[in-house]
């Protein structure tokens, strides 16, 4: 990895991750006139010239424009937003590249009573901010069935969120299953991207994508590393969920882990963007250009996502995405389970899921036909719902799925089945557990 091309990625990261908060107080944007607007686009226009990945079609996106210019279409924009925002829309409708953006950047306010920021404790503030946010590593956890759960929101640079990247690898160190959720992933750095995936593969280097830059017509390559603190887990196996939201660093982790067949990706096509930025500022104008300077290359394909996002393997909508990843897991654990005890766990918990992901609705007469005592328990239909009790203990509420079996609760250890006789009538109520336990009691 080039030093040049890791900071200005980590650089565009910490932009788009910050810029909300430190814009938060933003004064009222500016009035532009017609001359400040041909200076702007001058500006911008050259350095699309220069720098934006693809020459052609930055020559495009210049003829567009002025066009635009000479027809008239900005001489009603008369404050800064609204232009920039018009002209990032003009200059898509070319490139069809999001993340090609012109954007009134106001500079950020000084401290009460103090002078302006300097741009060491601008990025100081930002760095400061990022901390607070956790690096973007938003929620952990170790789902049934000891599966890990990781929910990351952005890909923080490794130099800053490294510690909290491998404290949260070591979290995941004994899970048999892995989901990394990045359906809010907007992108970010890829150094950690480097990071997280060199835990998910052999100690042996991987090339995991490159970048061409124009400039200078060079191609900078991102490898795994060969050590990484804690444990690494090449076998186990490896869940990405994705929204039409995740974009960016966020869709490069994802294309790189499916193309290396290390990772079964669950839910939306990802939104389609391939290309490093910088940030170019406009010379006399708080105005700066998330300037693509170049486009993803992967080993494998050759090619990159720009334009089309990755591709699920399981398609399904983000919001089902989870419990959908979480049930595949347990079915891959289940298969390959050699210790009865932990095959039963997987199975059981895995027909929870999907349970959940299915329910059932059923009529007055239906819930009608469980209710009564089956030794100690007793099923109760009361306020239009069925009702469990065990032994004087609490009620809980049963919420019915498929073929007779009933969810209790949020209880994830323990189920109900009722069974029939030959002419249809419920005679027994079954206690399922997570263990592949079965308590039968016939009904009185």
């Amino acid at each position: 990895m080039r030093p040049a091309i890791a900071s200005r990625l980590a650089a565009c990261c910490l932009a788009a991750v910050l810029a909300a908060p430190a814009l938060a107080q933003a004064p009222a944007p500016p009035a532009v006139s017609a001359k400040d607007r041909e200076a702007i686009v001058a500006d911008v226009l050259a350095a699309l010239d220069e720098t934006y990945v693809f020459p052609e079609t930055a020559r495009k996106m210049g003829e567009h424009v002025r066009r635009q210019m000479q027809s008239g279409a900005y001489d009603g924009l008369t404050t800064l937003d609204a232009f920039t925002q018009k002209l990032t829309e003009d200059l898509q409708s070319v490139s069809k590249d999001r993340h090609l953006g012109v954007m009134w950047a106001p500079e950020e306010p000084a401290p009460a009573g103090g002078t302006a920021l300097t741009p060491e404790q601008q990025m100081e503030r930002r760095r400061a901010a990022i901390r607070r946010d956790n690096y973007c590593f938003r929620k952990l956890e170790r789902l049934a069935g000891n599966v890990g759960y990781l929910r990351l929101d952005c890909f923080a640079p490794a130099e800053l969120g490294g510690a909290t990247a491998v404290a949260a690898m070591s979290f995941l160190a004994g899970s048999d299953a892995l989901i990394f959720d990045l359906r809010q992933n907007g992108g970010g750095s890829p150094s950690m991207i480097q990071l997280l995936t060199s835990y998910l593969l052999p100690e042996e280097p991987t090339h995991l994508n490159s970048f061409y830059v124009r400039k200078g017509d060079r191609t900078d390559q991102f490898w795994t590393q060969s050590w990484v603190p804690g444990t690494r887990l090449p076998d186990v196996p490896v869940f990405v969920l994705t929204s039409s939201r995740s974009f960016s660093g966020a869709e490069e982790f994802t294309y790189n882990l499916k193309n290396l067949k290390r990772a079964t990706i669950v839910g939306e096509t990802t939104g389609g963007g391939a290309h490093p930025t910088d940030d170019h500022r406009v010379a006399g104008y708080p105005v700066v250009v998330s300037l693509p300077f170049g486009r993803a290359v992967n080993p494998i394909t050759g090619t990159n996502w720009e334009g089309t996002g990755v591709t699920p393997d399981v398609a399904v909508p983000a919001a089902e995405a989870l419990e959908v990843a979480h049930a595949r897991a347990l079915a891959a654990l289940a298969e390959k389970a050699t210790d009865p005890a932990i095959k039963a766990e997987a199975e059981f918990t895995r027909g929870l899921i999907e349970d959940r992901l299915k329910p059932a609705t059923l009529s007055e007469s239906e819930m009608q036909a469980y209710a009564g005592s089956y030794g100690p328990r007793a099923v109760t239909v009361e306020n239009g719902g069925l009702w469990y009790q065990r032994a004087g203990g609490p009620k809980v509420r049963l919420h019915p799925a498929a073929g007779d079996r009933f969810l209790v609760g949020d209880v994830d250890f323990f189920r109900i089945r009722f069974e029939r006789d030959a002419a249809g009538k419920v005679v027994r109520l079954v206690g399922l557990y997570n263990d592949g336990r079965e308590e039968p009691s016939p009904r009185d």
